[in-house]
């Protein structure tokens, strides 16, 4: 199965939960954007900068690692294999904040 069409099974995965992050990184740049027209000190733009790059990256891994449960799981063989498999991925992802 083409990795595009993994999620072609019914239904993809409900991302809902990630609205909330989205909306608080859109903040933090509107934020920034508005800090940086007021001329504020650097140090305070960054710190603002480095948290809307977290939430979007937050995002990005909740929304990977629910792709590989509803999707990529499809392409394995046996369960106990997908299970391990994923398992570690997500481990991964952790461990090294992809």
């Amino acid at each position: 199965m083409p990795l595009k069409d993994c999620c072609k099974t019914g239904s993809n995965p409900n991302h809902e939960k990630e609205l909330g992050r989205i909306n608080r990184a859109i903040g933090q740049l509107e934020g920034a954007k508005k800090m940086i027209g007021e001329r504020r000190y650097c140090p305070e733009i960054l710190a603002v900068l480095k948290g809307a790059r977290s939430a979007v990256k937050a995002v990005e891994i909740n929304i990977l690692k629910r792709h590989l449960d509803a999707c990529v799981s499809n392409s394995f063989g046996s369960a106990k294999e997908r299970d391990k498999k994923i398992a570690e991925i997500k481990q991964l992802l952790d461990r090294f904040q992809l």
